[in-house]
């Protein structure tokens, strides 16, 4: 949360730059930077994406193809429950290393 305040993401996984961007109100910033992408991560994060645009339809394809149920729980609530899974992942990932 506090790396909000800059003025650039961290430098983190395309996911977590993309939350970045979408809790700063730059929608289509995020969504440009997932457009390409397939990963279920990236998948689970383009839906919450199209889920904060209010295409519920799209959404539910994302959701889908990430492999997860609809998110029923409000938005910020999503949002914190991505960032931190995706932050223990990038955690993980990096102590491998």
């Amino acid at each position: 949360m506090a790396s909000l305040r800059a003025d650039a993401p961290p430098m983190l996984p395309v996911e977590l730059v993309a939350l970045w961007w979408a809790k700063r109100d730059a929608w289509d910033r995020a969504h440009d930077l997932l457009q390409d992408l397939t990963t279920v991560a990236s998948s689970r994060v383009h839906a919450y994406l199209h889920r904060v645009e209010g295409d519920l339809a799209n959404a539910g394809y994302w959701y889908r193809r990430a492999g997860v149920a609809v998110a029923t729980d409000s938005l910020d609530d999503e949002w914190a429950q991505l960032a931190g899974e995706l932050l223990a992942q990038a955690s993980a990932d990096s102590a491998l290393r």
